[in-house]
């Protein structure tokens, strides 16, 4: 978990360039999760924290034409990595803080969160703005491309009782944030955890 925006930023445009390059495969498992959000034609939806903007594409496709789509990143590299690869044309891209969102009150009919948590400074209090901007009974998929134990095997490190995508650590902390937990997968293929925002 990162302690400040300033470590997240530099993380990130340190890796900006070359981060589609480094994940090539990680197409069909975005189009899976976005699938699982059981978004509708003219719904609102918002990748929080969207880097390259991967999740755009398959957001776009679900909510159709008339739908909403926001990208909303801290790091001015990887949304320019965005504008690159041309995701830019399934959503509207914003230079924003999860903490802080520039978005009406219930104004969304879903958040995408694709390697989100373990980057936010304070969990509980970004997942409580989150569920600010999203309407009651709205969705929240909080998602990575592969599970917490493959995760952690790439990076050379061992899973510590504290990861906060632990469902038994994850689901109080969403609880305590407005969100009830309806689904979650962790396997070597995906990590996938929905959520409801309560009214």
């Amino acid at each position: 978990m990162s302690n400040d925006h300033t470590h997240v930023q530099e993380f990130f445009t340190a890796r900006a360039a070359d981060w589609d390059a480094r994940f090539p495969d990680d197409g069909p498992a975005y189009a899976a999760a976005v699938a699982e959000l059981g978004l509708r034609e003219g719904d609102r939806v918002l990748d929080a924290g969207c880097g390259t903007g991967r999740a755009l594409p398959p957001l776009r496709a679900a909510v159709g034409p008339s739908g909403v789509v926001v990208g909303a990143d801290l790091t001015p590299a990887m949304l320019a990595a965005a504008v690159r690869s041309g995701r830019h044309r399934d959503g509207r891209l914003l230079l924003a803080d999860v903490s802080a969102l520039p978005l009406r009150t219930e104004s969304l009919d879903a958040v995408f969160g694709a390697g989100l948590i373990a980057h936010l400074p304070n969990p509980a209090e970004n997942l409580r703005e989150l569920a600010r901007v999203v309407r009651t009974g709205g969705t929240l998929a909080l998602f990575h491309p592969i599970g917490r134990a493959a995760l952690a095997a790439r990076q050379g490190r061992r899973i510590t009782p504290d990861d906060l995508r632990a469902e038994a650590n994850l689901r109080p902390l969403l609880a305590a944030s407005g969100w009830d937990m309806t689904s979650y997968v962790d396997e070597d293929a995906r990590f996938l955890a929905l959520a409801a925002r309560r009214g």
